[in-house]
């Protein structure tokens, strides 16, 4: 089968699509004919060796796919072959024509949701999930702020605490970014390339401040994000790409506080918690991945080029 390999760690150049084995389902294992394969932003620090995570090398990427159960391994219940699905992490890699997962990587795909829209599912939906409720513990009619909403996890936080009943800001870097973010459902939308745009927010507040901030980009943004708190507010640090400097009176002053997590350092319980809010939400349609773009995947060193630009509208999903 043809699958993307990393046989060292580097640049976007070191993904090479080659031909390799296909694996066999084991026991409590499957194998899924992969459709659409999701592109992360963890992706891409994976494979420059700068991830907490290093795996050994070589390996094939990805941890998000969607497409058909296509063999079965001793035991396995949950699924049955000719079951579309979507996986939540996997044993071999995503970025391949079949990907090989244990059975309790594997969710059942409703017919509503397309193949690279499945792809988008995990990583984007989890995170947000898991930042929004367990992390920020957001309630109908509270504020909050989406840093960076037009990306995929943003997409899905917009969607979930609309859904949820709170008044959803969120900010973009172009004006396309903008028009997605509030057709997602955003209340307001803000273009974090303006200068200002931090006081148009406050503004937008009547002064008081955002209860919640759902940040992508800490090392950029988390300073100013102290001075948008209301008092008692929360930033959640979902990713940063480096250092920062707070001013801790920002945190005093506000009774404010700093969060953050990852979301492969969940627990069991944490990870049934997600899919059954997951499941629900693709089922009556409140969650709806946003697909921006699909490439071939032998164009996977482009999609992780593209999945870093702050220009994000959606995934990136990948097909073989």
């Amino acid at each position: 089968m043809k699958a993307i390999q990393v046989r060292e760690f580097g640049g976007p150049e070191v993904l090479k699509l080659e031909e390799i084995p296909m694996p066999s389902p084991g026991p409590g294992e499957a194998l899924v004919r992969v459709h659409a394969a999701g592109v992360n932003p963890y992706d891409t620090y994976m494979r420059s060796g700068s991830y907490a995570i290093k795996p050994q090398l070589p390996y094939t990427p990805g941890s998000d796919a969607a497409g058909i159960v296509e063999a079965l391994g001793e035991g396995v219940t949950r699924v049955k072959r000719g079951d579309r699905v979507f996986t939540a992490r996997t044993l071999s890699g995503a970025y391949a024509e079949y990907a090989l997962a244990k059975e309790a990587q594997l969710h059942l795909l409703p017919e509503k949701i397309s193949f690279e829209q499945g792809a988008g599912i995990w990583v984007p939906y989890g995170t947000a999930y898991f930042a929004l409720y367990p992390c920020a513990h957001a309630r109908a009619g509270q504020t909050v702020l989406v840093h960076g909403a037009s990306g995929g996890v943003g997409i899905a936080a917009v969607q979930m605490a609309r859904a949820l009943g709170l008044t959803v800001f969120g900010t973009a870097g172009s004006e396309k970014g903008l028009e997605l973010v509030k057709r997602e459902g955003a209340h307001r939308a803000f273009l974090h390339s303006r200068s200002g745009y931090q006081d148009e927010i406050l503004e937008a507040t009547a002064g008081r401040g955002v209860d919640l901030i759902l940040e992508m980009l800490a090392n950029v943004n988390l300073g100013a994000d102290l001075k948008l708190l209301a008092t008692g507010g929360r930033v959640v640090v979902i990713g940063s790409r480096g250092d920062v400097t707070i001013a801790p009176r920002d945190l005093m002053m506000r009774r404010a506080s700093v969060v953050g997590f990852a979301l492969w350092g969940i627990n069991e319980a944490e990870v049934r918690e997600i899919h059954a809010g997951l499941a629900s939400g693709l089922e009556n349609g409140t969650l709806r991945p946003v697909v921006g773009k699909q490439l071939p995947l032998a164009e996977a060193a482009r999609a992780h080029i593209e999945i870093l630009e702050s220009r994000a509208f959606g995934k990136i999903a990948l097909i073989p």
